[in-house]
Formats: structure tokens, sequence, C-alpha cells
């Protein structure tokens, strides 16, 4: 834990000042509960001020959902409070399955909804008849304290996403400059740094919503930010096949001189991190100087030499597009024309989508609030209703998590340090608190450290925590009202429920990033698999966006996997290049003369069964009918579609079978049956 500096200070004290406006507004306006107010700002703030905006949208969305909801359930379910714990169980449920699917920021008001509901409904099962005008206290007092996190981070010392992003950028462009200039000059590919690369272009999608809510004139870009992570991450395929094919000659001695020269003329272009569009056009006609014309019977050398020159044409145009792209976010100035790479351009959205995960996630929450309101009902408990509430709030705020059961054990601890602290204050500070002034001063101390503890991300969950069920248990109200039997149940409710919860994820929820990293790897190739029998998706980048997504999503997670695991795991970026080039065949197939579609549609349907499998390596009679395919795609390469699909089988053969012998051009002989089946 560093020591904060003079911006965690400022976050703390806005967020002070922000919840004690909250307050004291609540109370002037008369509303019951004031603490939820405060409450809502240290749920609300957050240190960018377009990640508060955006997150306070959500939330006023969502709190106004689940206000909706709660008035027309417990109403007419009052009387049957079996049937009402249902209703609201499957709604909390329904609501966080759906925001699971939606990884954006958006995904937050359906689970907000959700526990809205809950928030709102439990506790006033005792007295339905009062639900309206509960159900809109509690909207306006969450409104409240939403409107003052959002005025004090937008008017004091607001800070702009936009200098992080340009650090993250810079960052990301500096290591991937690296990592592709190695390669260019055959110094031989690293995988971990490929992971590290799809990671961190998967972690710029955190930032996209704040600056589209950043309020300093740069929001106009956030529209761009889809478009350079998508372009980011395919520099990954791109820059691994480039490589593979300059090493597959260079080891067989077929590199041309004039290949070898624009290689280190494109890895000079690269280090020197110029952006000139005359330096890229020059690489770009020297590129097409260099490239073979295909002719029936043309050597190996050729074929991979023809493959080797698209993806430099490729890279020049994604590195163009991306300078001009960061230019765009970070600096404001416009992009002008159409991207040079527009293949990317049609899958700026594609994400990865666990609905196994999502559903999980829902069927905990659902058993968790069964289990805490049979315990609430069955025993009677006055204050009972904290269970279930805060039970479903802990596993809705961690449920993205592989194993959100320690962080919810985390919430829980900041439970019980707000309940000490808040003891303390309760009985021992706010008897002598005489006047607003004073209550303020006394809650300064903690609210003060809790905010500069949210700066810190090891202690941000329990810092949020302390604050928010702190406030909650002192109950602030208008007159100071101090019962230790009802604080005392409170308390006990708020942390038993969420210790139920930890229990019921610890045995349905509980994976580990292990178990995600496995699942991730399995789905991608189901997702191969999908693709070569011809479904799944209609393009080969859509297939690349979404399983470039998987591997972003599962760099992190690898150093939860055994050594040898983690090391077949590797060369992720070799299965999204098959996958582009298995697509690409299919949906070019008909193009081809009849019997190279009749070979290339052997291909596919045996490359389809062997994903389908659980063999780690293709087997090689794979191999046998890969060559038939060149061997019949090849006679003709002046054919339309010809020279696409000469290009697709070369990537196929360098990723399935990159140690095998050179392929040697043949006329194409009937297939033995046992391998045409």
């Amino acid at each position: 834990m560093t020591l904060p500096g003079w911006r965690d200070w400022a976050f703390a004290l806005k967020t002070f000042a922000a919840a004690i406006l909250a307050l004291y507004l609540a109370m002037w306006i008369d509303l019951p509960r004031p603490h939820w107010a405060l409450g809502t700002v240290y749920i609300t703030s957050q240190m960018l001020a377009g990640a508060t905006r955006a997150k306070a949208l959500y939330r006023v969305l969502g709190t106004l959902l689940g206000a909706v909801v709660s008035v027309i359930l417990v109403p007419n379910l009052a009387n049957s409070p079996e049937w009402l714990t249902l209703a609201i169980a499957i709604w909390v449920a329904l609501c966080l399955y759906l925001s699971l699917l939606d990884r954006t920021p958006r995904g937050y008001l359906l689970m907000l909804g959700g526990y809205t509901a809950a928030l709102i409904g439990f506790p006033a099962v005792a007295e339905p008849g009062t639900m309206f005008d509960t159900g809109v206290a509690r909207a306006e007092e969450i409104l409240l304290g939403i409107l003052c996190a959002s005025l004090v981070n937008t008017v004091v010392l607001p800070r702009s996403v936009a200098p992080l992003i340009a650090e993250r950028l810079d960052q990301w462009l500096g290591q991937a400059r690296a990592w592709t200039a190695g390669i260019v000059r055959g110094e031989g590919d690293d995988p971990a740094a490929r992971l590290r690369l799809a990671s961190g272009a998967i972690a710029l999608d955190a930032l996209a919503t704040p600056l589209r809510y950043d309020g300093t004139g740069t929001e106009a870009a956030s529209a761009s930010m889809a478009t350079l992570r998508q372009h980011m991450l395919m520099v990954l395929p791109i820059v691994s096949a480039l490589g593979d094919r300059a090493d597959a000659l260079t080891r067989e001695g077929a590199l041309p001189a004039r290949a070898r020269a624009l290689l280190a003329s494109l890895s000079t272009w690269i280090a020197s991190g110029s952006a000139d569009p005359a330096e890229a056009g020059r690489l770009r006609r020297e590129a097409d100087a260099v490239d073979p014309s295909l002719r029936a019977g043309s050597p190996w050398s050729d074929l991979v030499l023809a493959s080797l020159v698209a993806r430099m044409r490729d890279f020049i145009d994604l590195r163009q597009d991306i300078q001009a792209l960061r230019r765009h976010v970070v600096e404001g100035v416009p992009v002008k024309g159409a991207p040079a790479f527009r293949y990317t351009a049609q899958a700026r959205r594609i994400r990865h989508r666990d609905h196994g995960v999502a559903l999980l996630s829902a069927v905990t929450v659902f058993l968790v609030i069964l289990l805490t309101c049979a315990l609430w009902i069955a025993t009677g408990w006055p204050d009972g209703a904290g269970a279930p509430m805060m039970a479903s709030v802990g596993c809705c705020f961690f449920a993205a998590q592989d194993d959100p059961a320690p962080s919810i054990l985390t919430f829980a601890h900041s439970a019980i340090l707000g309940a000490v602290v808040s003891g303390v204050y309760l009985f021992g500070v706010l008897p002598q608190a005489t006047s607003f002034e004073m209550l303020a001063l006394a809650l300064a101390p903690a609210l003060i450290l809790c905010g500069l503890c949210m700066t810190q991300p090891r202690t941000a969950s329990l810092a949020m925590g302390a604050a928010v069920n702190g406030s909650a248990l002192i109950a602030l109200q208008s007159s100071y009202t101090g019962d230790f039997a009802a604080f005392a149940n409170s308390a006990i409710a708020v942390v038993g429920g969420m210790w139920v919860a930890v229990v019921v994820t610890r045995l349905v929820r509980s994976f580990g990033a292990g178990w995600a990293a496995r699942r991730l790897r399995a789905i991608n190739r189901a997702s191969l698999a999908r693709a070569a029998g011809r479904h799944g998706a209609e393009s080969g980048l859509a297939l690349a966006a979404i399983m470039l997504d998987r591997v972003g999503l599962l760099a992190p997670r690898l150093a939860a996997l055994p050594p040898e695991e983690a090391a077949g795991t590797a060369d992720l970026i070799g299965e999204v290049r098959v996958g582009i080039n298995v697509v690409e065949l299919r949906r070019g197939r008909r193009d081809l003369a009849p019997e190279a579609r009749h070979a290339v549609e052997d291909l596919l349907a045996a490359m389809a069964r062997d994903f389908a499998g659980e063999a780690a390596r293709p087997p090689a009679d794979l191999l046998a009918i890969l060559d038939h395919a060149l061997a019949a795609t090849a006679t003709a390469p002046e054919h339309p579609g010809h020279r696409a699909a000469l290009l697709g089988l070369v990537g196929l053969r360098r990723g399935l079978f990159p140690e095998a012998a050179p392929y040697r051009p043949r006329r194409p002989a009937p297939l033995p049956t046992a391998l045409a089946a």
C-alpha cells in the first residue's frame, strides 16, 4: 500500500463533503432515513469524474427500476411471505444474470435494479400499506446521494480520464513496439508478452465509459475507443503470423534479399514511432514489389512469401490506424478518412458472454435469498430483514469474479468493522453532538479515512463497505436514538446474511481463476469447431474478435494454472489465426473451382471433428487432407478466389502444423476413403 498523494486526499475530502451535504439535505427535507443518502455517496464516488457521472446515471435508472418493482410486489404479496420471498429472489437473480452478460457499465443498471428491490422491499414487509411512501423515500434518499456525489466531483477538482488513457495507451504502444520489432528482426516471439498485450487492450474497456461522461470536451472520442481496442487486439494475430512466415522462410533459406531488406525497413519504422503517411505508403509499395505472382505449381516458399507480404500490408494499415485513433482519443485530433484496416470496424462491439457462469451466479443469489428469508421468517427475527438485504448485495457486487467468496467475506468483515466503529459513535460520541456541525466534525475522521482507503485497490472494498454499513447501522436521523437491542440485531443480521452468502457461494459458484482459464480455452476450441462446421460467426473477424476478447480475459488468469497447463495455453493467438482462416475459407469456398471447393469442404469437415475432440494437437491425417486442399487450389491460382484461399490454407498449415516439412506441390490425387470421410 502506497502513501496517499494529494489526489487521494482530494478524493477523500470531496467524498466526505458530498456525503455531509447529502446528509444535511436529507435531514432538511425530513426524509425518514437520511443515512441512505450518505451511504450512496460512498457507493457512487469514483476517483475519475467521468466514472462517477457514469455510475450515477446507471444508479439513478437502476434505483428507479428497483423501486417500481418493489412497489408492485410488496403490497400484493405481503400476506404471503413465501411468495414474496420467491418473487424478489427471482427478480434479483434475473437482473444479476442479465447484468453479467453485459460487460459494460450498463450492466450495473440491471444489477442495481435487482438488489434495490430487496433493499426496499424486505424492510417494508411489516408495513405493506406504506410501501409506496417507503419506495419513494428510498428512491429520493438514494438519488440525493447520487446527485451530491456527481455535483461535488464535477465542480471540485474534477479528474479527467483522458491523461490516464494517454498513459495506458503509450505504455501499451511501447510494449507492442518492442514485441513487434523483436519479431520482425527475427529474435523470436514471446507468448507471455502477447498475453500481456491482450490483457492490456481489454483493460481499456473500463476507461471507455468514463471518457463518454468526462465533461472535458473529449467525449466525442469515446466512440473511437471500441475501434481502437479492436485494432490493438488484431495486432497480435497479424504480427504473430508475420513473424511465423518470416521464420519459416529463414529456416528454409528461402527468404529473398528484397524481403529481408523490407523487414529491416519495417523494423526501423516501428522503432522510430513515426506515423508519417508518406513512409507508410513507401513501405506498402515495397511490399507490392516483393509480392510473388502465384501460378500453377508455385513452390511452397512463394506461397509463404505471399502470405508474409499480405500480413505486412495488414500490419502497416493497422499501425497507421492505431496512431490516428490514439491522437483522436488523447488529443482530440479528428480522424481523416476511413480507416485503412477496415476489416475491424464491423466487430467493434463483439464481446464474450458466459451464460453458464451468469446462470450459476443467478442461482447462487436466488438460494441465498431463500435461505436468509427462511431463517428470518422461521425465527420471527425483528430485524432479520437485514440478512437477505445485505446477502443479496454481497452476491451481486462480486458476481463477476472467478471466486466471489473471498470478496464477500471481506465485505462481511467491513460490516463488522463498521459495526464496531458505529457502536462507538452511536453510544459514545453522538450523544455529545448537539448540532449538525458537531455531528459533521465527529464523523469526519472515520469517513475521511474510509475515503483515503478507497483510493487503494487492496483496501477499497473494505473501506467502502465500512462506510456504507457503518452509516446504515448508526441509522443517522434528525434526532438521536440509541437503541442497543435494535443496533445489535441489525449488525448480527447484516453480518449473518453475508456469511450465508459466503457459504452458498463456496458450494455453488466458487471455481477459481484456473477453472475459468480452462473454461475459456475450451470455449475457444468449441468456437473453432462451430466455425469449421459451417455454424457460428459470419466472418473471420467476428470469430477473431470474440476469441481475442477471451484471450484478453484469460491472460491474467494463467498465473493460477499449473506450469504445464499454462505452457500449453500460451499459444492462444495461434488458435485465433487458425479461426480467421477457417471462417474466411468457409465463406470463400463458393468462388472456387469444383475440385478445389470439394477439397476445402472435406478439410473443414475434418477440422470440425478434430476441434470438437479433446486432443491437444491436430492428428497427422489432417495434414494430408490439408495438403490435398492446397494441391487442388494451387492448380489454378488465377481463378477468382483461389489466391485468397491459398493464403488461407497456408495460414492453416502454419498454424496447425508449424513443425511439418514444407509442402511439396503436386497434382491432387483422390483421397483415401478413410481420409475423405
